[in-house]
């Protein structure tokens, strides 16, 4: 994936900060030698966004996507701070978040967690194995929820419908140019499983190829049963692909099947799915292209077309523009889409097949 903007890292060495001066010198006395055993104590990282939507049909009702639910009004994204502790084996996150995208990302929480994005704990008794507990973002997907490390600001069907996180134990495990993750967590996206359901547990894998530099593999897992008892699997693939220094490709390819519950079983099961294209182009350092064109299906009335009779299908093209000036992002954006059904409305508010709007974000990473 294409990351987009610049990331300044503050290094703290006990309680003593350290400057980094990255300029050249032509020499040192052993006082100024770097002490070989002595590691970066804590990083913070950040990001902040902000965004303006505008409906061709003057209206909020047509988007079904997550973090731009607004019609010709400017909006607060989110306000993000990382912190990060890394040694040799062990470390911790606590990604945090505060605005209306991080609320919609942590749908399920309440109150002041709502800002957790991501907090675990990681342990690596060797360098090709590490564990990692608490809470953090699905490996499922392309897309991310921090504005600064997708192209397109919008974000996809795929994304929208999850999962966003788990919260349970998970092993990585490396050997040259594959991976493999195995993990047990709760319910899709609860930190904690809601009281008076089932609780049970889901499992998740991925199996990861660096074929080269250029090109990578995805393959991604999650499924178990729902605090309503519904069953889910998910089969996910990403690929992702540089071309040359100024072109690259992205995919991304979902599937879900649920198996609802009648009252005394689970029933045959119903799928949705959907498939992406990213293309991104590079002409200057300062600017970027990307273009995302994506099919997504709901037949079975599960996710975007629960009201609409016998469901439906959409295809949705996003072109954005990406202007970088260091850490800062500035990408105007254009979105169109036609669905099989009348999902959308007008702008008298008659039923329609097709809806369009225009963005404006400014995202900012440090």
């Amino acid at each position: 994936m294409a990351f987009i903007a610049m990331q300044i890292t503050v290094f703290m060495f006990g309680q003593d900060v350290a400057v980094v001066n990255t300029s050249p010198t032509t020499g040192s006395t052993e006082s100024d030698k770097a002490d070989p055993d002595k590691k970066p104590f804590l990083s913070i990282t950040g990001s902040a966004d902000v965004y303006y939507r505008y409906d061709f049909a003057k209206t909020k009702a047509n988007n079904f996507t997550s973090f731009t639910n607004s019609h010709n009004s400017f909006q607060l994204g989110m306000a993000s701070v990382k912190l990060e502790h890394k040694s040799d084996k062990v470390g911790f996150v606590a990604d945090l978040g505060f605005g209306q995208r991080a609320k919609e990302f942590a749908y399920t929480d309440e109150g002041i967690t709502q800002a957790i994005k991501q907090l675990y704990v990681s342990y690596s008794p060797a360098s090709w194995l590490k564990f990692t507990g608490g809470s953090w973002a699905t490996h499922v997907g392309y897309e991310l929820v921090d504005p600064q490390l997708n192209r397109n600001y919008s974000m996809s069907y795929m994304f929208t419908n999850g999962p966003f996180t788990h919260t349970g134990l998970k092993a990585d495990l490396t050997k040259g140019k594959h991976g493999i993750m195995v993990g047990i967590a709760n319910p899709t996206d609860y930190r904690t499983p809601p009281e008076g359901f089932i609780n049970k547990k889901f499992f998740l894998a991925q199996y990861s190829l660096a074929a080269s530099d250029n090109l990578k593999f995805y393959l991604n897992y999650v499924g178990g049963k729902s605090p309503d008892s519904s069953k889910t699997s998910q089969f996910d693939a990403v690929i992702t692909g540089k071309i040359s220094n100024s072109f690259s490709v992205g995919y991304n390819g979902t599937v879900n099947a649920i198996k609802a519950w009648d009252g005394t079983k689970n029933v045959d099961s119903k799928t949705w799915w959907g498939s992406a294209v990213y293309l991104n182009m590079d002409p200057k350092s300062w600017l970027g292209f990307s273009l995302r064109g994506e099919y997504f299906s709901d037949k079975n009335q599960l996710k975007t077309f629960a009201m609409i009779s016998e469901g439906g299908n959409i295809f949705a093209t996003t072109l954005s523009a990406n202007f970088k000036v260091d850490g800062f992002v500035f990408i105007p954006e254009f979105r169109f889409e036609n669905a099989s059904k009348n999902l959308f409305v007008d702008k008298n508010g008659n039923p329609t097949g097709s809806a369009a709007n225009f963005l404006l974000a400014a995202v900012y990473a440090f």
